[in-house]
């Protein structure tokens, strides 16, 4: 009886937390704008005016301009609270993102525009300098008193391959006039440490990995699992931030959940950890997508999309075998220390069944409850309780 249970557990569980988070969030908004980022588009024009469009998440515009414009139910920018305030979420934006003359003088910024964008914010200014032929500057401290860590992907110049760089709380100023664009080994490194980032910051990718590999006592079936996992996140990640694939981060995030639950609970009805590359590569494709949606937020120069994305991707992977590399060595000493390591003949007919790992069972059964609670706590801040608490 309870082989059939498991058996059908194992193969419906997945398909039911899939099909169930795309059900509850087909309609749901989409997701645009990720905390502690925002973007600045700037125009320089011939006669010295130059056009500032700063975006930012709207949770991210409350805590820095003191206003109430994120409805926190919703995930959305509620109009009518953003009309209300335009003004003093103009005077922050123009305060804290500014164009300067070549003598380091402020140029003149001109009325603002405040606009909704999905969970998001835009302010648009015009700002009128000194003159033509100067070397213009622009600095931005937006988000870094409220928060340190906070960045600013800038896109310099309306081309189809505009310029880029990325300022932060140490770097907070670069010149917009004659910017030079960025080598092929700067976009490299940008966008390989992005990668690495990204996933040692991606706390969900992270406790999918861990439960994934929680059995595995031997390195061949991890080095299976991780390749399957990077050949479906490739494949995903790519289609996505190419624009050939749109899936909205409202289906995808609550989905990466979902697996994570799905891995976790596996672990307590199979050991087969040499299969377990089919659910890496099933579930790498889903996680692909939330890559994608980072990698999109970050931004991709146009002139050099192929390297940068392919940058991306291997940062991921060199994270991806760094946790793998921190954990596996972890799992098997505590298996030495545990001391239950015994031959396949002697196990125990339950055991037998299983024809896996023999890894302690102390070890997998709270490490892997505590990674479905996660996963199921991610799952509802991603869905019915979207808003409602945090999802981090």
């Amino acid at each position: 009886m309870f082989s059939r249970l498991a058996s059908f557990a194992a193969k419906w569980t997945a398909p039911l937390l899939i099909g169930a988070a795309i059900a509850a969030l087909w309609c749901r908004p989409l997701q645009a704008h990720q905390m502690n980022l925002s973007n600045a588009f700037i125009t320089p024009h011939a006669d010295g005016s130059v056009d500032v469009t700063v975006t930012m998440k709207g949770s991210d515009v409350d805590r820095a301009a003191g206003t109430h414009v994120f409805d926190a139910q919703t995930g959305l920018v509620q109009p009518n609270a953003l009309a209300a305030a335009a003004s003093q979420i103009a005077a922050y934006v123009t305060t804290h993102a500014v164009i300067l003359n070549q003598d380091g003088s402020l140029c003149q910024a001109g009325p603002s525009t405040t606009s909704p964008d999905q969970d998001g914010v835009v302010v648009r200014t015009r700002w009128t300098c000194n003159g033509a032929n100067q070397e213009l500057h622009y600095r931005s401290t937006i988000l870094t008193a409220v928060s340190p860590s906070a960045r600013q992907v800038v896109l310099i110049g309306g081309e189809k391959n505009p310029a880029q760089d990325l300022l932060d709380s140490e770097r907070t100023e670069i010149a917009i006039t004659h910017a030079p664009k960025a080598t092929l080994l700067e976009v490299i490194g940008r966008y390989l440490t992005a990668g690495i980032e990204h996933i040692f910051l991606g706390y969900d990718h992270i406790c999918f990995l861990l439960a994934i590999i929680m059995w595995a006592d031997r390195i061949w079936p991890v080095v299976k699992i991780v390749t399957a996992f990077t050949i479906a996140h490739s494949i995903t990640l790519s289609l996505a931030a190419l624009e050939i694939v749109r899936i909205p981060s409202s289906i995808t995030e609550p989905a990466i959940a979902a697996s994570i639950v799905y891995v976790a609970v596996e672990n307590f009805i199979s050991r087969k950890v040499q299969t377990r590359w089919r659910n890496a590569f099933v579930f790498g494709l889903i996680h692909g997508f939330g890559f994608a949606s980072a990698l999109q937020e970050f931004g991709l120069p146009r002139g050099a999309l192929v390297p940068a994305l392919a940058s991306f991707n291997v940062g991921v992977e060199i994270g991806q075998i760094g946790i793998v590399a921190i954990v596996l060595p972890v799992l098997l000493a505590l298996d030495h220390l545990f001391s239950l390591r015994r031959p396949v003949p002697q196990l125990a007919a339950a055991e037998v069944v299983y024809a896996g790992s023999a890894r302690p069972v102390q070890v997998v059964y709270p490490s892997s409850a505590v990674i479905a609670l996660f996963g199921t706590y991610w799952f509802l801040a991603r869905t019915v309780l979207e808003g409602v608490i945090p999802n981090f």
